[in-house]
């Protein structure tokens, strides 16, 4: 699963999924794909909506807090919890050029990691980053191998000591046993 899409205006990135509605007053549970949360669900941001068999649309946070590893927010266009249900598995995306990038070189989107071929440090291919998944202890690595099956992989500077964007690969240095199948 990738979060990058193509648009009728460009390239869009995945930023959330509303699961279902909480509560009474519109608010929805939102699971994060993001690493910026906080900027991309700030009250007044529109994001690009799309739900299965319905043309893409805007939703505009009016509010968003933590709840439990996810988000709850409510939108300016679910006032109530008819309306937030109706917007159950709806994708949130952001248009690529609202992305500025980050200011910190040790510091990357998730979009910019999906798709780059992992190797070890002799050029062994250990897969491809499929996903980020934000964890409690930090940032995971899912690494579709070639055998067809996923390993984890704690993204930090000891396991993955260099990212080459302009490669299109990571290097990975990872422990005995980490990408042992399971």
């Amino acid at each position: 699963m990738s979060s990058t899409q193509t648009g009728s205006s460009g390239t869009e990135y995945l930023v959330g999924i509303a699961v279902r509605a909480h509560g009474l007053r519109g608010e929805l549970v939102v699971d994060v794909h993001t690493d910026s949360p906080d900027e991309r669900f700030a009250a007044g941001e529109s994001l690009i909506a799309q739900r299965p068999g319905a043309p893409a649309g805007t939703l505009t946070v009016e509010s968003a807090r933590p709840h439990s590893g996810r988000l709850i927010v409510r939108f300016v266009e679910a006032p109530d919890r008819d309306a937030a249900d109706a917007l159950r598995g709806t994708r949130l995306l952001v248009a690529a050029d609202a992305i500025a990038p980050p200011a910190d070189d040790e510091e990357f989107h998730v979009h910019q990691l999906e798709g780059l071929r992992a190797e070890l440090e002799d050029g062994t291919v250990a897969g491809t980053v499929r996903e980020v998944v934000h964890g409690p202890g930090g940032e995971l690595l899912v690494l579709a191998r070639p055998d067809g099956t996923d390993a984890l992989v704690p993204f930090v500077q000891a396991i993955v000591p260099t990212v080459d964007l302009a490669g299109g690969r990571l290097v990975l240095t990872p422990p005995e046993g980490l990408l042992d199948p399971a």
